[in-house]
């Protein structure tokens, strides 16, 4: 049965309860009344049997809860007096409902009937009390409860009611349901296509199985349709539930169903897609201007060996790619962990510290030093190798672990699909993922040690190389100054003081470590541990505005809903201060003469979600757009159509683009 006779099926119900009352009798209880909610106890007879429900008519922004509440709630229950007994409640699909945590909660709202079935040995006819308890929500949470009692045989007909509440229940699913391990829900069957099928949600039966506030991205293939869970960590759950579809025109039907565990084996083609993005993004990052500084001091290293020492330079590519990989593990498996545990971190998550930014503002700063010659650190004296710029193999290693460090602020096309992937998978898969990153941010260094042709291009050393050394500084101190304003967003002008300060104390540091003598490098050793202690007392209290499009307003999930009920285009701008890529496409794109003149002719509305510091409201919409970093782009249109989600590197032409298509409609 497609979703058009499922539509008349349930018109055919109501219709047939209103034509025929003599199956019907009804009668309802008294009423619990308050500003949030009014509830009854209502009954019908068809055919001759007794049925009871619970109504309740929600005032407007409250909410009670579905069988399984979610992340948070509690489900009606309801106790008959002896000598009757109460059958289980009988719940429609509910609404999913994200709140700030974030939390995802499966909700009813405004009006509905939870029927159910009793046993009793009175006669026929007899009063019924229920005792009834509920869980009523808005921004605060009221325990409710009430003693309802019905006569039967009293009161005006709600046979209407029940008829509707039946056919909004549940139907046994005539599709085929599989579950992979790491969460793509699959239905398979005749009808699941996209000019039929609209949308989709999947509503688990099971407490705890799934991450409840992640979205649910919804595709076709040639079987039927799926989509993506976020699963709970630990092994793969038994998952019944309901999955509510909705058609063009805005029909829903609800199908219980079963998936079935598919084997491991199942979804390697998938699962191969993911690993290739995200060795394809690993890759582009190499091009990203975070990572350049932390090449180029990998390349000055690579170009002080001679032509004829391949060996060594296989060496250093291997200790480089075990520190990128190294890396890789430590920040994917930490960052699975805090997701683990319910944070709302996301990709990128160590910038928005600001004892992070001072300490990496001070390093680059140093190195630039060391570029410069200010001061060296013998072999044997550790710090990889006077901090990778030496070579070496402990030079190689952290300099691929510097190099995945400083690569999070910027994000190369197709690593945002693998990085959600990465985060919504069992933990193996998901750093699988992050170690396909690393693969592919350190794959040119590797063909260059493991290709003859390719070594043999290398230049021969000589005094250029001093040269480019010393050049190569001053991309360093251009990183330390942008770490310098992240901190001046993040932390205020006390911040900044106190890591320009430092900086300065680690150049005196730096300049002392030049002389010989024991006592001037204890000196500089004191300085670098005084500096190292002022970093208690950076706080970051400020709230960080990074508002740098002209006419643009901070975003907000109530100001973003008022907008689009005033049916209202608006474009959402997710960034953050320490986000290299986001500031690019501020300055190619978005702050342009011409994408502004666009967004002023459309009326467009800029709402820039500010991520520099941690905000749970901005990694919540992120989250339900399948992403868990900036920068995220998305239009909506005049009207309620859905919003649009823009690639991750803009142009003018895409943004405006996205303008005209959206304009069509």
């Amino acid at each position: 049965m497609g979703l058009a006779d499922k539509a008349a099926m349930k018109f055919l119900l109501l219709v047939i309860s209103l034509l025929f009352p003599v199956l019907a009798h009804a009668a309802q209880s008294n009423k619990a009344v308050t500003a949030r909610d009014t509830v009854s106890l209502v009954s019908t007879i068809q055919n001759g049997a007794l049925r009871l429900g619970l109504l309740f008519q929600l005032a407007p922004g409250w909410h009670i809860y579905w069988s399984d509440p979610g992340d948070a709630g509690a489900a009606p229950g309801v106790t008959l007096a002896p000598p009757a007994k109460a059958g289980p409640l009988a719940f429609p699909a509910p609404t999913w409902l994200v709140s700030a945590g974030p939390t995802g909660s499966y909700v009813y709202l405004h009006q509905v009937l939870l029927p159910f079935s009793l046993t009793t040995s009175a006669p026929a006819g007899t009063p019924i009390t229920a005792a009834v308890n509920w869980l009523v929500c808005a921004d605060v949470c009221v325990p409710e409860r009430a003693t309802f009692t019905l006569a039967p045989d009293d009161g005006a007909a709600q046979a209407p009611l029940f008829a509707a509440a039946d056919a909004a229940m549940p139907r046994p699913s005539p599709f085929g349901a599989t579950i992979s391990p790491y969460g793509t829900l699959a239905l398979d069957g005749a009808g699941l296509t996209p000019d039929i099928v609209k949308t989709a949600h999947f509503f688990p039966l099971s407490p705890n199985a799934m991450v409840n506030a992640a979205p649910e991205p919804l595709s076709f293939n040639a079987a039927g349709l799926t989509l993506r869970l976020k699963l709970a960590p630990g092994p793969v759950p038994n998952l019944p539930g309901v999955i509510e579809l909705t058609d063009q025109s805005g029909q829903t039907q609800a199908l219980s169903i079963t998936p079935r565990l598919v084997a491991a084996g199942a979804p390697a083609t998938s699962l191969l897609v993911w690993l290739g993005l995200a060795l394809l993004g690993g890759l582009i990052l190499n091009l990203m201007p975070c990572v350049f500084p932390v090449l180029a001091m990998k390349a000055v290293s690579v170009a002080r060996l001679s032509q004829a020492d391949h060996p060594r330079v296989r060496r250093e590519a291997g200790a480089y790619t075990l520190g990128v990989l190294a890396a890789m593990l430590a920040l994917g498996g930490l960052l699975l962990a805090l997701r683990a545990a319910g944070q709302d971190f996301g990709w990128g998550f160590q910038f928005q510290s600001p004892i992070f930014v001072a300490l990496m503002s001070w390093l680059v700063f140093a190195i630039g030093l060391n570029f410069l010659g200010v001061f060296e650190i013998e072999a044997g004296a550790g710090l990889g190798q006077s901090l990778a710029a030496q070579g070496g193999l402990a030079g190689s290693f952290f300099t691929g672990l510097l190099a995945v460090v400083v690569a999070t602020p910027c994000t190369a096309p197709f690593m945002g699909g693998a990085i959600a992937a990465a985060l919504a998978a069992p933990w193996w898969l998901g750093l699988s993922v992050f170690l396909a990153l690393g693969v592919g941010l350190a794959l040119p260094f590797l063909l260059l040690a493991f290709a003859p042709q390719l070594a043999r291009a290398l230049p021969r050393p000589g005094v250029w190389m001093l040269v480019l050394k010393q050049f190569l500084a001053f991309p360093m101190f251009a990183t330390a100054i942008w770490l310098l304003w992240v901190m001046a967003l993040q932390t205020g002008p006390d911040g900044t003081l106190i890591v320009a300060g430092g900086a300065l104390a680690l150049g005196f540091a730096a300049w002392l470590w030049r002389f010989s003598r024991t006592k001037a490098k204890l000196g500089a050793a004191i300085v670098v541990v005084l500096t190292l202690g002022s970093l208690s007392l950076i706080h970051g209290s400020t709230k960080a505005q990074h508002l740098s499009l002209p006419h643009a307003a901070p975003y907000s999930s109530a100001r973003l809903q008022s907008l689009r009920a005033a049916n209202q285009p608006v474009f959402v701008d997710m960034t953050a201060a320490w986000c290299v890529t986001c500031l690019v496409n501020d300055r190619v794109a978005l702050d342009t003469s011409l994408v502004q003149s666009a967004f002023a002719a459309a009326h467009v509305h800029v709402l820039v979600g500010d991520w520099t510091n941690r905000d749970a409201a901005i990694t919540a919409y992120l989250a339900a757009h399948g992403r868990d970093g900036v920068p995220l782009y998305v239009y909506y249109p005049a009207g309620h159509g859905a919003g649009q989600i823009l690639p991750q590197i803009l142009t003018p032409g895409i943004v405006i683009a996205a303008l005209g298509q959206n304009g069509k409609h």
